[in-house]
């Protein structure tokens, strides 16, 4: 089936719309940082960059780590720019652009996220790497496609919605796990497991309370109690829910790994969080060329 104009948005010169990307653009292994700067701080480490374009926030450098294709994207910040890049990345892999079907053969991508974030166990040091295990989604991004509970466990999301007494004016959580294949490759002893909530704000969203008071002052302290099966929530950020979600149902794999900045509990602050990120923006390019 032809997927209209106004739906598959292309540029004059045949790339995807928002990320401005054609399909040898686009290595089958993505890291995916929200900052554009970000994008550089890990390109730098290449043996050659073969491609690089810019538009708005979405920055896109392709080239080689130890012969290993690899591309470097930045998102921005929130689930609603995670939609438009992985909906993207799928479309430039997945559909002919120039017929506009989608393809016989799918490409799977492997994603990897590189961010940061803030810890919602005290006893997380800053400068902690935390791999997330599962996403937890705040956001209600993935609420709106088919088949979300079919990515989703529903089990734990009874279980914290009980636990929270979670306010139905908000969207539904929804909690995906990330790619098993991922985990092993990428997370080693060196990691912090854990669970990760992706909030749609910086401040209200993650219980920060400046002049604006909270719809529930007391949610941080449930969800850093909460538990099932042994596991708890570690950290807060902003994409990866999204990210685990549509990579799911669309046939990726995914993972995230954040550098913990901040301790919401203990209320500290990494004195120069930039030094950690170096560090693990290393082991994870040599993770991925293992």
């Amino acid at each position: 089936m032809r997927i209209g104009d106004s739906e598959l948005i292309l540029n004059k010169d045949g790339s995807i719309f928002h990320l401005h990307l054609l399909p040898e653009n686009i290595a089958e292994t993505i890291i995916l940082v929200g900052d554009q700067d970000r994008v550089d701080m890990i390109s730098k480490y290449f043996d050659k960059v073969e491609f690089k374009v810019q538009n708005r926030e979405f920055k896109t450098h392709t080239g080689y780590y130890r012969n290993k294709r690899i591309s470097v994207l930045s998102t921005g910040i929130g689930t609603d720019n995670i939609d438009i890049v992985l909906n993207e990345l799928d479309a430039i892999c997945n559909i002919d652009l120039k017929s506009r079907e989608a393809k016989n053969t799918h490409k799977s991508l492997d994603l990897i996220r590189i961010g940061t974030s803030g810890a919602l166990q005290g006893d997380i040091p800053v400068d902690t790497p935390i791999i997330s295990e599962m996403a937890i989604g705040f956001d209600g991004l993935l609420n709106f496609y088919a088949d979300r509970n079919k990515v989703s466990d529903e089990e734990i999301e009874k279980h914290f919605l009980k636990h929270t007494a979670w306010n139905s004016k908000l969207a539904t959580p929804y909690f995906v796990n990330a790619s098993g294949k991922l985990l092993e490759k990428v997370g080693k002893d060196d990691m912090r497991h854990g669970l990760t909530i992706s909030a749609p704000g910086f401040y209200g969203p993650q219980g920060r309370q400046l002049r604006l008071p909270l719809a529930d002052p007391k949610l941080n302290e449930k969800i850093t109690a909460f538990e099932h099966q042994g596991k708890k929530i570690t950290n807060y950020e902003m994409e990866s829910s999204a990210i685990f979600g549509l990579s799911k149902l669309l046939g990726h794999n995914a993972v995230t790994v954040c550098n913990i900045i901040a301790n919401r509990i203990r209320e500290e602050y990494s004195a120069d969080y930039k030094i950690s990120m170096e560090k693990l923006i290393v082991k994870i390019l040599d993770r991925l060329t293992e």
